[in-house]
């Protein structure tokens, strides 16, 4: 068999110490691989590379496609992206994937027959990183939910389940509150799920999906959610089948796909060498599925379960009383359990972890058939606290065809023109209002806007921003009184 190119990032902190763990692993157990190591993380960002990627490793990725790396430190502030964030935007890895399982009697756990797997949206949401500051006291921050996205993360979600004997599907979403944009998720999710009648699937409210998963977690398989949410409930997930520190996590796409622990790196105990390199062997033990070197795959998991049932921890998870070994004494633990099967951990198979043929992403927001614009959220930097003032003063600025309709701070409306005698019950304590302006019923233009942006100016009032409030099919693009 050839050998597989695969690129390698060593990382920082504890990523050294752990990879070359898993490295000699990987070579004791046969793994056809032939590594290119680069540099990712803090000595490239020290040397003014802001996504802390060198040039080298962009070739070398691109040429192999296929990423195993160690964790990686972003520092705080300063500009500087994430690694994680700029190689998922990168190469299109629109899937997350993380299996979460216990270890029951052997590694402690206030849970038994944890087996489930979190497929988390990758591009999207709060995580796109689209923020702004526009005042002297409010920051926005853009979240990005796309219908095609959607249909991507939800379709991948279905097909792992199927091709890897999954039962069930649940989406974890916030549409009771952001009923637009996750809204749509879960609208997709119930569109998409229809088309998979053997597979079970369910909603919850992402809040309360949590606390069950913390309260409950044998109760779920797959999960599919969106960035933000996806990457908190996967901590809650390990965490709660005994440590983040075994779990393992493949980010899947149509550029490259990257293999990695879960946990960060740790520079607290970076060169004590008694970090767990189980996350990281896990990883690799999805990237040789990944791979379609299956039996690999099921030898180095199998000697891992072996070697945990057999009582040889590291610190992290190590019972009181007993030895703890360090990073390369627990990967020769591994190394001799070679060839070893569980005997009560269920145990890998060569045909486990299937790899699941990428959906397509296609274009079904054609099935939209009217668009209109409706109305304009303007945004007002305003540092007066008197609502009735601002509400006064924007009420003369309206237009026949596009009228004042609400002056709203924090989502909460502190204005309506049709009472402005009515005072809230709340102040203002913010900078930032939001002022819509709403047509009657027949079409506005951008021209319009620009006649009431102008008229704001002429006020001597300052706008910030706007948002255009469109209607889809006669259903409203655009949440209440305010869009902050």
């Amino acid at each position: 068999m050839a050998k597989v190119p695969v690129t390698v990032a060593r990382g920082d902190g504890i990523g050294p110490e752990i990879m070359d763990a898993t490295l000699h692993i990987l070579k004791a157990a046969g793994a056809e691989l032939e590594y290119d190591f680069v540099n990712l993380g803090e000595k490239v960002f020290k040397s003014g590379i802001m996504n802390g990627i060198e040039p080298a490793a962009w070739e070398s990725i691109r040429r192999t496609r296929l990423l195993f790396k160690a964790p990686i430190t972003t520092p705080q502030g300063g500009g500087y992206k994430s690694v994680n964030v700029t190689m998922r935007k990168a190469f299109g890895q629109f899937a997350n994937v993380r299996p979460v399982r216990t270890f029951d009697g052997f590694v402690h756990s206030k849970h038994a027959n944890v087996d489930m797997v979190i497929v988390r949206e990758n591009e999207e949401s709060l995580y796109a990183g689209i923020e702004y500051r526009q005042t002297r006291d409010t920051c926005h921050a853009v979240k990005l939910i796309s219908r095609t996205g959607t249909e991507l993360i939800v379709r991948y979600a279905f097909e792992y389940a199927r091709a890897n004997g999954r039962k069930k599907v649940t989406c974890l979403i916030k549409d009771n509150i952001m009923k637009v944009t996750d809204g749509l998720f879960h609208q997709v999710f119930q569109l998409i799920g229809a088309e998979y009648p053997d597979i079970q699937k369910d909603s919850l409210i992402v809040d309360i999906g949590m606390a069950r998963i913390a309260d409950t977690p044998e109760k779920f398989d797959v999960i599919v959610t969106e960035n933000l949410y996806g990457d908190i409930v996967s901590d809650i997930a390990s965490q709660v089948a005994g440590s983040v520190g075994l779990a393992g996590s493949m980010n899947i796409g149509t550029g490259c796909a990257m293999f990695e622990a879960v946990h960060g790196s740790a520079p607290d105990i970076s060169g004590k060498g008694i970090a767990n390199p189980s996350g990281l062997i896990n990883a690799a033990v999805l990237m040789l599925y990944h791979i379609g070197q299956g039996e690999c795959a099921a030898k180095i998991g199998n000697a891992l379960l072996y070697t945990l049932e057999s009582g040889q921890h590291t610190a992290d998870i190590v019972k009181k009383g007993e030895k703890a070994l360090s990073t390369m004494e627990f990967a020769e633990a591994v190394v001799k359990n070679l060839g070893k099967s569980p005997k009560n951990l269920t145990p890998f198979a060569s045909g486990s972890g299937k790899p699941v043929k990428l959906p397509r992403a296609e274009d079904t927001t054609q099935s939209v058939r009217t668009k209109r614009l409706t109305g304009v959220d303007v945004f007002i930097d305003f540092d007066d606290a008197d609502a009735a003032d601002l509400g006064k003063r924007l009420n003369q600025c309206g237009l026949s065809s596009l009228m004042l309709q609400s002056v709203s701070s924090r989502g909460m409306e502190m204005f309506n023109p049709k009472k402005p005698d009515v005072k809230p019950d709340v102040d203002a304590v913010t900078d930032l209002w939001a002022c819509r302006f709403m047509g009657p019923e027949g079409d506005i233009t951008n021209a319009d806007i620009r006649a009431i942006l102008h008229n704001i100016e002429a006020a001597g009032l300052e706008w910030v921003k706007i948002e255009n409030l469109y209607t889809f099919d006669h259903v409203a693009g655009f949440s209440g009184k305010g869009a902050e």
